[in-house]
């Protein structure tokens, strides 16, 4: 992931050239979150939104002046919601909170997921509807293009009343007493303000609330591991061509009648994908052409055992139907989270022209929680048809005459893949692992009052992580089918298959033992998925 230093990040006036994504609350997207966290974006605030904001300010001013009992404001919170704050503690009040909920533990969120936390936090309050001050949201603003990410440790949200813990941390750097990451080094805030030559921000009512009270981390997070799904899904799609190309697959597999009778939009998806990937591939078997071909090796007898396949494996000939629900998955993940990125999810809800403070539970998680745990199911699914695939190249007994373990040396001597098959294969049980639900285990807590959570942002953690290993798998297949074409058939290779081979097979030396696995898989980790080449695969068929 590109790290936070491509902005100009320094001082205030520097002129900065980045794309602007404009926040206004309705159009986040989960493209936009993460080019933000990792900072090939600055933001800018929607003067309509402020608008807004300013309008649900003033009316949120006009009811604590009118002694109106607002939870938040002047209540405690969670069940002690019924001990009535006095005014002059009501700023006290939200300090209060920070402090004592910023108590998680664990690995920090990695710096350029803990800005993509802010500013999902950020456009949920532009949205104008939870009453906190210009002030606020410009501080938040200012934070994100100077490239300070609040450090927030990864344990302790239970997904409902928000991500109280994640979100805590986030407002104690802001308010100058947690810790920060400024140009990757983890500082004190209150140094790193004194050295960028601005003040913390001190809240108002109602602001360590709206700050804390949603779930912009989990959400934040779930677009990070959509956007690596996303681009795991179309990789999935090139090494299922490549290994139509090496074994001779069968082109009915993937006509588009076949598909049409059985139409799952995913489904149809990616039977088009694959089919324009290895248009014009001579490696092909056309099933025109296999019926002459088995019948020229006729022997005598009832029965005769033929060479040719008459049907491709299911990890070849399956690819559109095991894809078609990750491809969904996919797709419903990423309406559910830009929803919710683009949601009020804090509590009270203000709004002005209605002349109403709603009390709610926008906060709770359930919808990440579900779509996140969907997602691990979908990486599982993927991760299981790499693996399949890279044990039908090294196991002598399926690859149809590859060397075994795609060895190009002497047999014994040198072992090929054999090493690196490993990490296929505890990885995939790992994800498969990682698939079984988490948002089903809710525990009641907070004396009960919080009786049902949504688990939501440790499903997107898992889900999170699940795309990282299947990233992991994904990196062994193509290094093995870049190896399986050394042996054979890259010279007949389709249009699309040619292109990305040729892209790949220039980075690529086929495998002898002459160097250490971990290197090769490093580099194209890196080149696969650290890159834009997969980014659209239309580009490597279209003429």
């Amino acid at each position: 992931m590109p790290g936070l230093d491509k902005h100009p990040g320094g001082q205030f006036g520097e002129k900065d050239l980045r794309p602007v994504v404009i926040l206004d609350g309705n159009h986040l997207t989960v493209e936009e979150i993460v080019a933000i966290g990792v900072g090939d974006v600055q933001i800018a605030l929607d003067p309509g939104a402020l608008e807004r904001c300013r309008a649900s300010r003033r009316f949120l001013e006009e009811e604590v002046a009118a002694q109106r009992i607002i939870y938040g404001v002047n209540t405690s919170f969670g069940p002690m919601c019924n001990k009535i704050i006095e005014d002059r503690e009501i700023e006290t009040l939200q300090v209060n909170l920070i402090r004592s909920h910023a108590a998680g533990l664990g690995d920090p969120l990695k710096p350029y997921i803990a800005i993509g936390v802010l500013a999902v936090r950020l456009n949920t309050l532009v949205k104008g509807y939870s009453g906190v001050r210009i002030e606020l949201l410009e501080f938040m603003r200012d934070l994100i293009n100077r490239g300070v990410a609040p450090y927030i440790p990864e344990c302790g949200s239970v997904g409902a009343s928000g991500d109280l813990i994640h979100l805590a941390h986030m407002a104690l750097g802001m308010i100058g007493e947690g810790r920060v990451y400024y140009r990757d080094q983890l500082r004190f805030a209150a140094e790193v303000f004194a050295e960028l030559g601005i003040a913390p921000i001190r809240l108002s009512f109602k602001e360590g609330i709206a700050l804390m009270n949603g779930t912009s981390a989990m959400t934040a997070i779930a677009a990070f591991a959509l956007f690596g799904a996303k681009k795991l899904l179309r990789l999935s799609c090139v090494t299922g061509a490549f290994s139509l190309e090496i074994f001779g697959g069968i082109d009915d597999a993937f006509d588009e009648d076949l598909h049409r009778v059985k139409p799952h939009p995913g489904q149809l998806d990616v039977a088009a994908t694959v089919r324009n990937l290895y248009q014009g591939s001579k490696n092909i078997t056309l099933r025109a052409d296999m019926h002459d071909l088995i019948r020229k090796q006729k022997k005598d007898g009832l029965v005769f055992e033929t060479s040719i396949n008459v049907q491709d494996v299911y990890s070849v000939r399956c690819t559109p139907q095991v894809l078609a629900p990750v491809a969904e998955a996919i797709d419903l993940a990423t309406r559910t989270v830009e929803i919710e990125a683009n949601s009020s999810n804090d509590n009270p809800i203000i709004i002005p022209e209605q002349k109403k403070v709603i009390h709610g539970g926008n906060f709770h998680g359930q919808s990440i929680g579900f779509v996140m745990d969907s997602l691990c199911i979908a990486m599982a699914t993927l991760s299981t048809l790499s693996e399949r695939r890279i044990n039908k190249y090294l196991d002598k007994s399926l690859n149809e005459g590859l060397p075994e373990f795609l060895i190009p040396g002497t047999l014994g001597l040198t072992m090929g893949f054999m090493g690196a098959q490993y990490l296929a294969t505890s990885t995939t049980a790992e994800n498969r692992q990682l698939a079984a639900p988490v948002s089903t285990h809710s525990i009641s807590c907070n004396a009960s009052n919080q009786d049902v959570v949504s688990m939501g942002t440790v499903a997107a953690r898992k889900a999170f992580k699940s795309v990282s290993n299947a990233k992991h798998i994904l990196t062994l297949e193509v290094l093995a089918d870049l190896q399986a074409l050394s042996f054979r058939n890259a010279a007949g290779l389709g249009v699309g298959t040619r292109r990305i081979y040729e892209i790949l097979s220039a980075e690529f030396t086929p495998y002898d033992n002459e160097r250490v696995f971990h290197e090769d898989l490093v580099k194209f980790r890196k080149i696969l998925f650290s890159s834009q080449l997969f980014d659209d695969l239309s580009i490597y068929w279209a003429a």
